[in-house]
């Protein structure tokens, strides 16, 4: 019993079970796979439950709590549950046809190997530091793209109705042209149902459009974004150039004594 505990506190033990598990979730997509390959997965969901068992009752759960990567495993296993559920009660017993979704969730316990990658933690620390440090930024782009896509709306709504019949619509193709999206295949859509100076004009705009939100919006975000991404690693430079000044200047006083 002690070994089969050391076994799954053992990451080295875990990750090749989650990394296993995910291979056994991609190929059960696929038409015509065995139906041991689901029984494999009902398998690895078991040991997953075992893992958590044993974790909680050898640190407590208040211990087991604490841990980030811990709860994030707790709410995956416990989600991954439902695909039990599933199998467990089948159709017969429970004849409800929103079961058949339940399996979607299986793939979330795919994201249990994100805790595995190195350095995982300063990443994650550095994107929760980019996006406080650009959240300002965000929310003013998302207005812009918001107006802008009432604004092309009610101009182009009725030229192009396939992309701008109403603001939601409107909306998700104005952010596919800030993205650099087919940017170029809907003004010309429009220009060849409009007249000279009109197809002119929309030429025109979409340009200004693309230029606003595309290039200089999303270039402000992603230079925001990456500048605080990497500023953790400038903050330690200069706490090094600044200890090395200090050190320099206390020489530098060292030898004016001497002299």
């Amino acid at each position: 019993m002690t070994n089969i505990k050391k076994l799954f506190l053992c990451d080295n033990f875990i990750l090749p079970l989650i990394i296993i598990n995910a291979l056994v979730i991609f190929v059960q997509e696929f038409k015509g796979v065995p139906a041991w390959i689901g029984y494999m997965d009902n398998i690895f969901t078991l040991l997953f439950v075992v893992e958590l068992v044993i974790k909680i009752r050898s640190y407590g759960f208040r211990n087991y709590w604490m841990n980030n990567w811990n709860r994030m495993d707790f709410i995956l296993v416990t989600i991954s549950l439902l695909s039990l559920v599933q199998f467990a009660s089948g159709s017969q017993m429970i004849p409800l046809n929103f079961l058949l979704t339940l399996r979607v969730f299986r793939v979330f316990k795919s994201f249990r190997l994100i805790r595995f990658v190195p350095n995982v933690k300063e990443i994650i620390s550095g994107v929760q530091r980019a996006i406080k440090a650009s959240y300002v930024v965000i929310i003013a782009f998302f207005i812009l793209l918001f107006i802008f896509s009432i604004l092309t709306c009610s101009i182009f709504k009725d030229v192009a109705p396939e992309y701008f019949d109403t603001p939601f619509n409107s909306l998700y193709n104005i952010f596919r042209i800030f993205s650099i999206e087919g940017w170029y295949e809907i003004p010309d859509l429009i220009a060849e149902r409009s007249t000279l100076w009109n197809a002119f004009f929309t030429k025109i705009y979409f340009v200004l459009l693309l230029f606003g939100g595309g290039i200089l919006g999303m270039s402000i975000i992603n230079s925001i974004f990456v500048d605080a991404m990497v500023s953790d690693n400038n903050d330690e430079l200069n706490e090094k150039v600044e200890e090395l000044g200090r050190k320099i200047d206390l020489l530098s006083k060292q030898l004016e004594n001497k002299n």
